[in-house]
């Protein structure tokens, strides 16, 4: 039996963006009218843990209402004729609703949360009942949500890392390439791979090996990505 070629996509906010989801970084660093380090960072729940949770309830009922886009469900039903592994900036979870197998969060999961103390106690969030203070986990520590703040560490760059220097070919989807690790992922691609990237804009990192630019917005730029598949 052939083996499948193994299609690495890394997926930014602009993917996201098309299902109605915001970004901080199309609002001159406003979330939602939250300056994003007053929300998303350590010293933000240190300083105000209420305040970071309604932000990120609002961002998780968000994310409940939305619905995967044409760039999701292409990308999953691609898993018909190639090996596809998905790694994602989003904390969202429409690769997975779209039918995505495999799908790694970079940043967390906002349909989760997890233990203030231990990284490792994850728990699934309810729609009716989001977190609130005084909500432990079973280990009796403060639940937050189960996102990488600005400041912290991304414990699944190993394990992205790993799935990159495998790829044949290797896919980003509605990213400039401007968060740092996760950009960094290109480098551990195979000089091998083929590089194609998907941003309606310039991209504005330096890209230290030949690639291809589809300047389209994620969901026309997929499928022109599809074409260059099948051709």
């Amino acid at each position: 039996m052939k083996k499948k070629k193994k299609i690495v996509v890394l997926s930014g906010a602009g993917i996201s963006a098309e299902s109605g989801l915001s970004t901080f970084r199309d609002n001159n660093g406003l979330w939602e009218n939250y300056n994003v380090y007053e929300v998303a960072t350590p010293e933000a729940w240190h300083n105000n843990p209420q305040m970071v949770l309604d932000f990120y309830k609002k961002r998780y009922e968000q994310v409940v209402y939305a619905q995967p886009n044409a760039a999701h469900y292409a990308l999953a039903n691609l898993e018909k004729d190639f090996d596809i592994q998905i790694i994602t900036q989003n904390i969202d979870d429409l690769h997975e609703r779209a039918g995505s197998s495999n799908v790694l969060h970079l940043h967390g999961k906002i349909t989760k949360a997890r233990s203030s103390v231990n990284p490792n106690i994850i728990i699934d969030v309810e729609k009716e009942n989001y977190i609130k203070i005084g909500d432990k986990c079973p280990l009796g520590s403060q639940l937050r949500p189960h996102v990488v703040w600005f400041g912290e560490a991304v414990p699944e760059m190993t394990n992205a890392a790993k799935i990159a220097s495998d790829a044949d070919i290797f896919l980003v989807v509605g990213t400039s390439l401007n968060v740092y690790p996760a950009a960094g992922l290109l480098d551990f691609a195979p000089d091998s791979a083929q590089i194609i990237l998907i941003d309606p804009n310039e991209i504005a990192s330096p890209v230290n090996r030949s690639y291809i630019h589809i300047k389209e917005k994620a969901t026309t730029g997929v499928a022109k990505f599809i074409e260059m598949l099948k051709n």
